[in-house]
This record gives structure tokens, C-alpha cells and sequence, in this order.
């Protein structure tokens, strides 16, 4: 069994170096529920969380119509933790209704096991029968494998009309094969053309280029009973020479060339394109020198309440928790200041009145524009603490002045050297909607993500507009290139399953607020066409910096 490359950036976990398992199912001799047809199964992955000791489904697979011994496509990615006892269950259902609940469909069995077991097992196959209802004969196989990335795509000719679709499969060390992706059905024709795909290659072959790949096509049918047509074998060394001699294959049917001595193939099947791609992972481009540059912005409006006052959201209670500001701030920041060697931030405040008696909406908590810096996460919190004395709540609530600033930073680095990540904090309704709009268009094309953490009770709706999740972002017509925005509201992560217990809020919430920030550095330093630097022999692949002073 092989591994995962180490894992990429899993922000608001654990420290611990993890690794990454994919884990693939099959099924043998099922139970037949159905009357007239056989099961359509569905296998359901559970973990179960160590602190409650409570099963939570992780993940399904797709449905196989009319199979009882089902070979699942979908895989289950998990993070594998050595020094933890990861507990995992299988639960196989036939699927009875176009519904979601379980409880819809007829149950078929159930395994369980941990992962460790998975990861252990010889040729990192584990096969186990499992009991249903009485019936011990029913097989579930898990197989740990891993992960790179190809794109192909094939065409076949028949000698008769049929409704052809292809199933690739990974040969493993025992021999046996793996399906790692089936293409879609073409109905009807002699000449199918299938749409280009991407696999990744340690999910094709093992990541070993001389690998066999198994290849076999059938006829679709729709009651699940696909008829053979024949297979062939390949290797990805082969598929990367490109279309041409090499890469034409005849589609043989063993059963029909042992009858039929005139017997040649049942087809043939051609690559038309294949192209492997490195795909370099957010760890690559911080090992490699990338510096990750951290700015805090805090909402100073009167919408928060007088500081003075228990009600108000800036209140420093002497003798009980941090408010949400704080809790924020230290949340986030425990995180992100790993990646900051000399733990150096930037932080900002806006829509207060100062001394002078003005208003602003990106001003410095040090109150010295030529050295905005705080020293670790103790310095932002002695900075923010001694900014509520020294300024007057007001407002409005403007963010578009706070994201302009870090975006001039991130325009004048986009070699990919750098990467900034704002964190704004705030209460309220933004006042300045359009023209914070165009900011975030604009730095979509830069290299920076905005994190907005909301505190309060107030209706943060149009925050969840800015993250553009569902839908882009545009502004005058003009898209954002990419989802540069992640808002969560605190009050999420206050109550429920955290009962009040501050600490488990803050860890969920600097989960959920930074688990973007990885793909959605990748995104920029793909579409910009950004590759890691080839760094000396004498670099040290923990320093980072802070982002430059403000002009």
C-alpha cells in the first residue's frame, strides 16, 4: 500500500504531520432485496468522533443499479493520523427511493474497522465478510491507495450499434484490480467520442508509470446487466507517448477468441489526447520561499456599544472571557502566526473618530503609520485593548478602504513571492457595499484572500454575498477571477455542540475561517501560471515575513 504525498495545509487542525489515504470499496455476493431486479447498492462511510464516541457520516458513494457485486468508483480521501485510533464504519444500502435518508432504503450490512487496520493490512487490501440480518457471506473490501494527475481521452469503433461506455482499473500488488473511473455512456452510435477526463496518477497506477491499467468496455443496458464487449491493457508510460501506433488498441473478448477461430477484437480503441500536469501543492510553494503576509482589520463603528458597557461587544470583562473580538483575534492568530517567523502583524482599525477628530477607515493601532506592526498575537491584543481608549466609536461600516490597502501591497508582488491574507473582524451592515464590491473584484486577480469573521447578533446577509461560494462576485459586469472571500459568524461556533465552551469555539472557528485560504492560494498561482522556485541548498524553509509598512 502506498501513501499520499505529505498533506497540503490543513488549516485549524492539529500540528502533527498528516497523511492522506484514499480508500476504495467493493462488495461480493450481496443480498438481493429486490423483487424483480437485483440491489441497487450504495455504500455509506461513518467516522466516529473521539470525544462524543459518536458515528457522523463522512461521505457516500455513487449507486450501482442492479449489482451484487458492486466495485464503487467514488473514493473516500481521510486524513491518516498515526497515533490515532481512527474509527471507521461501513454501512451498504439498496437504494429503494430518490431520497437522501438512510432510513429510506433497505439496509445490507455493515463493517467495522479502523483505519490504521486499512493502512496496515498486507498489499493494503483489507477484504472482511460482514454479517446482515443473519447472512455471513457478504464481502466488503477496502483498499488504501493514493494520488498525481492525468487527462485523457478515448474513441472506440464497433461492429455493431450499442451504447458503449469505459471503466478504467488500477492492477494492485496481489494482482487484482481496482476501478478508479468509468467514463459516460454514448447511446447509440458505431464511433463514440468520450469527453477528456482528469484522473490523478497515484489514484490511475499507483503513481508507478510502468503500472498495468486495465481497460473494458461495455454495452450499457439500463436494467444494470451491461453487456462485455472486451478489455485491453495499458500502461501510463504508454498513454503519455500520445495518440499514434502505439496508443491503438484492439478491444479483445477473451471468451469469444477462445470459440471463434476467425475472431480478431471486438473494436478498437484510440487515445486522441493525454497530457500529465504537476501538481504542486500549497506546501511546495512554502517550502520553496512563498511568504505568507497577515493583516488584521477591527470594526471600531458605534454599532459594537460603548466599551464601558457589559452589552457592548467591545467590553473587557477583568474577570471573564475575552469577547468575541478578542476570541476571534486569538483564535486565527494562534494559527496563522506559525507562518510568520518574526510574528510581526500589520493590524488596522476602521470607522472610528480619533484624537484629532477625524474619521477613519484604515488606520493603524499602533497609531504610527510607519511602523503598524504588533509583536505576535499578545501585541495585537495590547494594541486592540489600548485602541478602545484612545478613539471614539463611530462609523460608518467601511470595508473597501482596509481591502484597498493590503491589495497595493499585493499588487506590487505577484511573482508569486508573496501572498497576503486579510482578516477583518466586524459587527455590522456594510455602508459602503458598491465600492467594497469593486475592491474584491479587483483583488481576485491579486495574490490575496479576505477572511471576515462576524460578531454579534446582526444580519450578516450580505457578507455571505461577498463570499462568493455559490455565486461570483461581480461588479459593473465585471466577475471576480476567483472566490477570494470566507465570512463566518462567531455565533455559529457560541452554542450547539460547543455548549458555551470558548475554547472549542475558537478552535471551530479558526477551522472554518482558514480551510480556503490553501486552494484558494493554488487558484492564483495556477491561473497566473506560478511554479515554486528552485531554492539554494542553504534555505531555511520556516522563515517567513510579515507584509511590508504601509506608505
Amino acid at each position: 500500500m502506498a501513501e499520499l504525498p505529505p498533506s497540503v495545509f490543513q488549516v485549524g487542525t492539529a500540528a502533527v504531520p498528516a497523511t492522506q489515504v484514499e480508500i476504495s470499496v467493493s462488495c461480493r455476493n450481496l443480498r438481493d432485496c429486490d423483487t424483480f431486479s437485483k440491489s441497487d447498492p450504495i455504500c455509506v462511510l461513518f467516522t466516529r468522533d473521539s470525544k462524543t464516541n459518536q458515528y457522523y457520516e463522512y461521505g457516500r458513494t455513487e449507486m450501482i443499479k442492479d449489482n451484487l457485486n458492486p466495485e464503487f468508483v467514488k473514493k473516500f480521501t481521510i486524513n491518516y493520523f498515526f497515533e490515532e485510533s481512527q474509527k471507521l464504519r461501513f454501512d451498504i444500502y439498496d437504494v429503494d427511493a430518490p431520497t437522501s435518508r438512510l432510513d429510506a432504503h433497505d439496509f445490507l450490512g455493515r463493517y467495522e474497522c479502523t483505519l490504521g487496520e486499512i493502512v496496515a493490512a498486507p498489499t493494503g487490501q483489507l477484504e472482511k465478510n460482514f454479517s446482515s440480518e443473519g447472512r455471513g457471506d457478504e464481502q466488503l473490501q477496502g483498499t488504501g491507495h493514493s494520488t498525481f494527475q492525468r487527462n485523457s481521452s478515448g474513441q472506440e469503433r464497433f461492429l455493431g450499434k450499442s451504447d458503449p461506455f469505459l471503466i478504467f482499473s488500477r492492477a494492485n500488488e496481489d494482482n487484482s484490480y481496482t476501478v478508479v473511473h468509468k467514463t459516460e455512456v454514448i447511446k447509440n452510435t458505431l464511433n463514440p467520442t468520450w469527453k477528456p477526463f482528469s484522473i490523478l496518477a497515484r489514484t490511475l497506477c499507483n503513481g508507478d508509470y510502468d503500472r498495468s491499467i486495465k481497460i473494458t468496455c461495455y454495452d450499457w443496458d439500463s436494467d444494470g446487466s451491461h453487456d462485455f464487449i472486451g478489455e485491453f491493457s495499458t500502461t501510463l508510460r504508454e498513454l503519455t507517448r500520445g495518440p499514434g501506433s502505439n496508443n491503438q488498441y484492439a478491444c479483445i473478448n477473451p471468451k469469444k477468441k477462445a470459440k471463434k477461430k476467425k475472431y480478431t477484437d471486438s473494436g478498437e480503441v484510440i487515445l486522441t489526447a493525454c497530457k500529465v500536469e504537476q501538481q504542486h501543492t500549497f506546501l511546495d510553494y512554502i517550502k520553496s520561499g512563498t511568504q505568507m503576509n497577515f493583516t488584521v482589520a477591527i470594526d471600531f463603528t458605534a454599532s459594537n456599544g460603548s466599551p464601558s458597557l457589559p452589552t457592548s461587544l467591545h467590553y473587557l470583562n477583568p474577570y471573564g472571557s475575552p469577547n468575541q473580538y478578542a476570541a476571534a483575534i486569538q483564535s486565527v492568530g494562534e494559527i496563522i502566526q506559525d507562518y510568520d517567523s518574526d510574528k510581526l502583524f500589520p493590524v488596522l482599525g476602521f470607522g472610528a473618530r480619533l484624537r484629532d477628530n477625524t474619521v477613519s477607515h484604515e488606520f493603524p493601532l499602533t497609531f504610527n503609520s510607519s511602523n503598524p506592526y504588533c509583536q505576535g498575537i499578545s501585541g495585537v491584543l495590547q494594541a486592540y485593548y489600548n485602541a478602545l481608549q484612545n478613539v471614539q466609536l463611530y462609523g460608518p461600516t467601511n470595508f473597501a478602504p482596509v481591502i484597498n490597502h493590503v491589495a497595493r501591497f499585493a499588487s506590487a508582488s505577484q511573482d508569486g513571492s508573496n501572498y497576503f491574507v486579510l482578516l477583518i473582524i466586524t459587527d455590522g451592515v456594510i455602508t459602503d457595499m458598491p465600492q467594497t464590491t469593486a475592491a474584491i473584484v479587483n483583488a481576485a486577480r491579486l495574490p490575496m484572500s479576505i477572511i471576515i469573521v462576524g460578531v454579534g447578533d446582526a444580519d450578516f446577509e450580505a457578507m455571505n454575498t461577498l463570499d462568493g461560494d455559490e455565486v461570483r462576485l461581480n461588479y459593473n459586469g465585471v466577475y471576480a477571477e476567483r472566490d477570494i472571500v470566507q465570512f463566518v459568524p462567531f455565533r455559529d461556533f457560541l452554542h450547539g455542540q460547543y455548549g458555551g465552551n470558548i475554547q472549542m469555539s475558537q478552535t471551530a472557528l479558526a477551522k472554518e475561517v482558514l480551510a480556503e485560504i490553501p486552494d484558494q492560494f493554488l487558484s492564483y498561482m495556477k491561473k497566473r501560471g506560478v511554479k515554486p522556485r528552485e531554492m539554494p541548498p542553504s534555505y531555511n524553509a520556516s522563515t517567513f515575513t510579515s507584509a511590508p509598512p504601509p506608505s
